[in-house]
């Protein structure tokens, strides 16, 4: 049981009606109760305030007066949602049962590895030679951790994650289960019919602060490191090529591919299922909607979408060509309707007898 006045001495805002308020969850608006907190960030979900149940409610200042009547509480703040987003973290903290630290009897940690303090590690983890584990690392059932591999303080892995030799990795990230990073890059030299392996001899740099969803693939570099900045966000099944960079705060939604050498600049946000091909570069800013192919260089921040159908690669890029020059095409129609409905229509020539 955690009283309102606990949350709202750990996180601020203006705090509204009864502060002994006993809160039992953070609960969305349809299924919150009296003994719910929940919140409102989105102006089209407003409507569901009549109906809602919800103990306590954050809002913005434009709320305040309006729902200070209609329930026990409220927290006023600018941003609701990342007022949300804090409250979650706080909640978490609270009521996880963090792992002890030690190291498991059933797991494998090699004589000359470094562990920091309070380092966790469970049940059949293997941790190679030379591997790194700053203070504070847990490093959870089943994972490997290869030789050389660096680890920064308060760095989570979840079960099942796998680290390949020589690996960076910064501080405060969080791996889901099933990530790989440093797998080898796809790199293949053909040669009368067969491929012949590049053998990929780089690394990978991973920063602070970066969250890595469940099943992600980080490939190591083919000479050069792959590296992701400081407080990049990715979600789950994700594939990321070799020697890509990806830059600071951006974030990359789920079933997204990015082929090898292409550079994405910082605060991106891509949709899920995007495909970006490899040796381009996108902007710092840059925007790509769901389902998005690039297939060239990106060099100004906005808002991007597109995809095209399949075809002989020949009448595809006629094609292409021709769909780029669509918009100029029906600005030039419009400007010769008006010119016609501006023109007075010529008077007809008499006949003339002979």
């Amino acid at each position: 049981m955690i009283r309102l006045a606990d949350v709202h001495a750990a996180l601020g805002g203006e705090l509204v009606g009864d502060n002994a308020l006993a809160i039992e969850r953070i609960a969305p608006l349809e299924s919150a109760d009296g003994h719910s907190i929940s919140f409102l960030a989105n102006a089209k979900l407003r409507k569901q305030l009549a109906d809602c149940q919800a103990g306590c409610l954050i809002v913005t200042p434009a709320l305040r007066d309006e729902q200070a009547g209609q329930r026990a509480a409220l927290i006023v703040t600018d941003d609701p949602y990342l007022y949300f987003a804090r409250l979650t973290q706080w909640w978490a903290a609270r009521n996880r049962v963090a792992p002890s630290a030690g190291v498991h009897p059933s797991a494998v940690v090699a004589a000359d590895a470094v562990l920091g303090t309070g380092v966790s590690i469970g049940p059949g983890a293997v941790i190679e030679a030379g591997a790194r584990l700053a203070d504070g690392v847990i490093v959870g059932a089943q994972c490997y951790v290869g030789a050389g591999v660096a680890l920064g303080a308060g760095t989570r892995l979840a079960p099942r994650v796998t680290l390949m030799d020589g690996t960076r990795i910064g501080a405060r990230c969080l791996l889901h289960s099933g990530v790989v990073i440093g797998a080898d890059g796809f790199g293949f030299a053909p040669h009368q019919g067969q491929w012949v392996k590049i053998e990929q001899l780089g690394g990978v740099r991973i920063g602070n602060d970066v969250e890595i969803g469940a099943n992600t693939c980080i490939d190591r570099g083919a000479l050069e490191d792959t590296v992701i900045a400081d407080g990049v966000k990715l979600d789950n099944l994700i594939q990321i090529g070799h020697n890509v960079q990806i830059g600071e705060a951006t974030a990359i939604a789920g079933c997204t591919g990015i082929a090898g050498s292409a550079k994405i600049g910082k605060g991106c946000m891509i949709g899920g299922a995007a495909n970006i091909t490899g040796h381009l570069h996108l902007a710092d800013g840059v925007h790509l909607t769901a389902a998005s192919t690039v297939t060239r260089s990106v060099d100004k921040p906005g808002w991007y979408s597109g995809s095209f159908p399949l075809d002989d690669n020949a009448s595809w890029e006629k094609n292409a060509a021709t769909l780029r020059q669509l918009y100029r095409l029906r600005e030039r129609v419009r400007d010769l309707e008006k010119t016609v409905k501006q023109s007075p229509p010529s008077a007809p020539e008499e006949n003339q007898s002979c």
